[in-house]
Parts: structure tokens; C-alpha cells; sequence
């Protein structure tokens, strides 16, 4: 396995990913969260997490499997697929977290749905940059919030993704500072 400096954040493709896209993740991660970047991939497929009737994958199967192979000294585990995620009590989620623990995914699937005619790739590129630090945000012990155009935001829909920032609003950044300096200590 690739070699980790020590609280590392890795970005773990399931399935096949851009690696553009990964690359721009990892970047925009360390700006925003602090911590170097490593692209590891943990799950050879998903498919254990397939429910047939449905036609989309149980993302909590996949944190769950994504917790146990996660590298000893990775302080988080972002897994990115193309493949349409699900929780039993919604239609489908842009991505899910354990909240305040070590693992997030989200699946680009919806997220290339509705792309405006210009600027297709940057406009996706920045919907998985706002969902990938949404999902970790939850993996650092922050909640939904009100703020409109707070990353954390809850998204519905894809239109309300493409309506938040990619920016915390004051309070959450504080809380997450909070967070961050808690977990170096």
C-alpha cells in the first residue's frame, strides 16, 4: 500500500473517476480542510452494496466496508463513484457521511444530471468539489445548516447544490477550526 504522512485525508475512487477530478478534490481539500491528500483505492468494486430492485448502491454498506480497509493513520476516507447512491428513507443522496467519524462518499452520478450548456466540466468539476467538502465537513462534526449559502447547506436537490457556495458560513468555520485543532492535539 501506498506510504500516508501521518493525518492524511484519502480520496479512495470506487469505480472509474477522472483523474482530473481527483486531482482538483485533493487540492481543494487541503486548501480547505489543512491536510495533504492521498488517492488509495480501498474498494475494488461496490457491488456488495447493489440493491437489485432499486438499481442504485446503500451508501452506508459502502462507509461501513470503507471504515475497515481505511489506512491506520488516514484521519478521513473520502470515496468518490459514478455509481447512484441511496439511503433506505430518501430516493437517492448526493453523498453520505458518518458523522464525526472516518469515512464520506459521494457518486458524480446525479451531479452530471442538468449541467448548463456552457461551461459543462467546470460547473460538474465544482458540484464535486462542494459535495466532497460538504460530506467531510460532516466527517469533522458538522451538522446541516440553515445558511443559504453555507457549504453545509442540506442539497434536495441539484439545484441546490448549484446555489450554495463552496464556502462555510462563519459559524460552521468556526466550529470545524474547533474540530481541526481537537483532533491535533
Amino acid at each position: 500500500m501506498n506510504s500516508l504522512s501521518e493525518n492524511s485525508i484519502v480520496i479512495s475512487p470506487a469505480g472509474s473517476q477522472d483523474p482530473d477530478i481527483l486531482s482538483l478534490v485533493g487540492r481543494e481539500i487541503k486548501k480547505f480542510f489543512g491536510y495533504e491528500t492521498k488517492t488509495i483505492p480501498l474498494l475494488e468494486n461496490i457491488d456488495f452494496a447493489i440493491d437489485f430492485k432499486r438499481n442504485q448502491y446503500y451508501s452506508t454498506i459502502i462507509l461501513e466496508k470503507l471504515a475497515e480497509r481505511a489506512p491506520v493513520n488516514a484521519i478521513k476516507v473520502l470515496a468518490i463513484t459514478e455509481y447512484d447512491l441511496f439511503i433506505p428513507i430518501l430516493t437517492h443522496v448526493f453523498g453520505e457521511a458518518q458523522l464525526g467519524g472516518k469515512t464520506c462518499i459521494i457518486s458524480t452520478y446525479r451531479l452530471t444530471k442538468e449541467l448548463p450548456s456552457m461551461e459543462r466540466e467546470k460547473a460538474l468539476k465544482l458540484r464535486v468539489v462542494k459535495e466532497a467538502l460538504h460530506e467531510l465537513g460532516h466527517t469533522f462534526k458538522l451538522r446541516h445548516c440553515k445558511d443559504k449559502s453555507c457549504i453545509m447547506r442540506y442539497s434536495r436537490s441539484i439545484n441546490d447544490v448549484d446555489g450554495k457556495s463552496n464556502q462555510l458560513c462563519r459559524y460552521c468555520k468556526k466550529l470545524l477550526d474547533d474540530e481541526v485543532e481537537r483532533l491535533q492535539v
